[in-house]
């Protein structure tokens, strides 16, 4: 049963009050990152402190379910941070309690967080997205002679297309001006085109003032009383300055939600779930129709006698029927013109299949996002718990607290976060990835990452050991170490040269048999070294006795003996049978193909070096027996004794 105990008070007091601090800095920088965006939309529109609080408002809450996951990862790390600093985690461990007990408490707090995180996201961030789309739409519309574009058509203002190549921010003219008005119906059109102009509101906001320089005008007058008259159907005027005024609220207000509610980012988890049926059914039943014409027209199925059917099957299974013969025997004008019908046919048929295939497409954009959106309620949730055994390890295991190191930390895992969150979210978007995949990308790559932090964390293990990593690499790569073997200053024990020299006359009769026994530079069997391998005792018993051999001539004074035991190899007495312990871990590497060919390259490769290893102890082993020898056993241990 879980009871509230003191330590768990202890580290949900000082998690709470960094989380609030670190919530209320990630929501800021959120929001500067996402104002950034839509700063053009606010500078020089003559905004009220009502609206600008409103889009203040609803940024904020957009960004909340964002910023719930990057201040639990930074409360976490640096709440156990200080533990750590402090060693007060010590302190803990040293009572019987287990790091996981000890995150018993902020495993709840962020449980419950992750549950208020899906709320917010199911019931105000939907009202805050629509809102706040709502108000950009609005802004951008507010005045339109900040907000036209370069090189594209501007529809923000009436009944008025209006298309600028070049404009200069500075003093507002535009160059290159096309003006394409339309007020009643298409047969009331104008064309005005001009070489510079300048766009401006008048005083009270309720028109717009359009003055040209250097262009002509060109208007159809159909609907006009002399529309009537087929000789003056147009009206074509040269200028060299005009001054149009355009009908145009200035004032702010609200455009209309209606095209705002389809997106899917406004929407709760029921009327997402409802929106998809309908969409799907939708779209279904236009697929089927469409699917159904196209059956008709390329594969129609005549309706035939049974005696026409048989003459129909008669003649397609004559092999003398050929079309191209048919084709040869009509004349030429008749072959051309059945050239351009069917290429007519063609580009008339691919005309209608594009069409269908925009139509299809944006049906299957829209039912991608709306279940976008169903999954990212649930991802978004449940990396809030992940951020946690995330952030909560790592401070245990780099025991620094304050805003230095887990600033930085948690900065790069929510950029490895947001990369592939991003990713897989604009990838699942376009179709071009699953949206299980894309959207499940993120979550794939930081949950192992939060278990194998826990799991070093709660062994007290080595994550950022340089030497730890660097061993494991030396090992896999089979990097060679050397020995380094220096004169001691004080000697307790000489070592037994003659003892010595037998037991080195003996190692060199063992390596001659093991040679003889087994031919070192012949490639391993396969079946042997994965499936059924047997460790090599022999090896392990000369390592054994030599190094025992090496310790003890450590203690040795004579400068050719110590050169001598430098030379000696560390052997790798493993590696040349088998690429790992335990046995289904070398099944599954011999399995898996280009991971087999490698640890197989690899296993020769140490016999390889086996094979050297041991003609390089026999030589070692020959040189110091000739120096003990040369001097006598008794002679070294009284050298050794007067340098002492």
């Amino acid at each position: 049963m879980f009871r509230i105990k003191k330590l768990d008070i202890f580290i949900a007091k000082q998690f709470g009050m960094l989380f609030a601090g670190t919530f209320f800095i990630s929501l800021f920088v959120l929001m500067m990152q996402f104002l950034w965006r839509y700063v053009d939309d606010l500078i020089g529109k003559g905004l009220s402190m009502e609206v600008l609080g409103q889009f203040f408002w609803y940024m904020s809450l957009m960004m909340v379910p964002q910023a719930l996951p990057l201040a639990i990862l930074l409360s976490s790390l640096i709440a156990y941070g200080n533990l750590g600093e402090s060693s007060e985690l010590t302190a803990i461990k040293s009572a019987g309690i287990s790091l996981i007990q000890s995150f018993r408490g902020l495993i709840v707090i962020s449980v419950i967080i992750a549950g208020a995180s899906f709320y917010f996201q199911n019931n105000i961030g939907p009202m805050a997205q629509k809102n706040m789309a709502q108000l950009l739409i609005s802004m951008r519309h507010k005045s339109p002679e900040l907000e036209i574009p370069e090189g594209v058509f501007y529809d923000g203002i009436p009944q008025t297309n209006l298309y600028v190549e070049r404009k200069d921010m500075k003093s507002g003219h535009l160059y290159n001006i096309m003006v394409y008005r339309m007020t009643d119906s298409y047969e009331d059109q104008a064309i005005i085109l001009a070489d510079s102009g300048m766009l401006q509101s008048t005083a009270e906001k309720k028109h717009l003032v359009l003055n040209l320089w250097s262009g002509e005008w060109f208007e159809n007058m159909r609907s006009q009383e002399m529309g009537n008259s087929a000789s003056v159907p147009y009206r074509r005027e040269t200028f060299a300055h005009k001054h149009i005024v355009l009908d145009f609220d200035g004032d702010f207000n609200l455009t209309d939600a209606t095209g705002i509610s389809s997106d899917a980012r406004t929407k709760s988890l029921e009327k997402i779930s409802h929106d998809k049926d309908s969409l799907v059914h939708v779209y279904d039943s236009v697929g089927k129709a469409y699917y159904k014409d196209a059956q008709s027209l390329y594969y129609p199925v005549p309706k035939l006698s049974s005696a026409d059917k048989k003459q129909a099957i008669k003649i397609a299974d004559n092999k003398k029927f050929d079309i191209d013969s048919l084709y040869k025997r009509l004349p030429a004008d008749q072959r051309r013109l059945v050239v351009d019908q069917a290429l007519s046919t063609v580009q008339q048929e691919v005309s209608d299949l594009d069409f269908k295939s925009m139509i299809t497409s944006d049906g299957d954009k829209m039912i991608r996002q709306h279940e976008i959106e169903f999954i990212n309620k649930f991802t978004i949730s449940l990396i809030c718990i992940v951020f946690f055994f995330i952030g909560a390890p790592l401070g245990a295991i780099i025991r620094k607290g304050g805003l230095g190191i887990p600033i930085i930390v948690s900065v790069l895992v929510f950029i490895v976060y947001y990369i592939l969150d991003n990713t897989g979210y604009r990838m699942s978007r376009q179709g071009d990835w699953a949206i299980w995949f894309g959207r499940g990308l993120s979550m794939a790559v930081l949950v192992p990452m939060a278990a194998f932090f826990t799991y070093k964390a709660n062994n007290d293990s080595a994550v950022f050991n340089a030497d730890a990593y660097r061993n494991v690499l030396r090992r896999m790569l089979g990097l060679r170490i050397k020995r380094s073997i220096a004169s001691k200053e004080v000697i307790i024990n000489d070592p037994d040269y003659i003892k010595i020299a037998e037991q080195l006359r003996s190692m060199n009769g063992k390596i001659a048999r093991y040679s003889q026994s087994r031919n070192l530079k012949v490639l391993p069997n396969v079946v042997k070294v994965f499936f059924r391998y047997h460790a090599d005792h022999t090896i392990e018993n000369i390592n054994v006795e030599l190094e025992s051999i090496i310790e003890e001539l450590g203690n040795t004074r004579n400068r050719v003996i110590l050169t001598s035991l430098n030379k000696y190899p560390i052997l790798a007495v493993k590696a040349h049978t088998r690429p790992f312990d335990r046995r289904w871990m070398n099944i599954t590497s011999a399995i898996i193909v280009p991971a087999g060919i490698f640890f197989y390259i690899r296993m020769w490769r140490f016999r390889l070096r086996l094979y050297n290893d041991l003609r390089t102890i026999t030589t070692c082993n020959n040189e110091i027996i000739a120096e003990i020898e040369a001097h006598g056993g008794w002679v070294l241990r009284i050298e050794n004794n007067n340098n002492q």
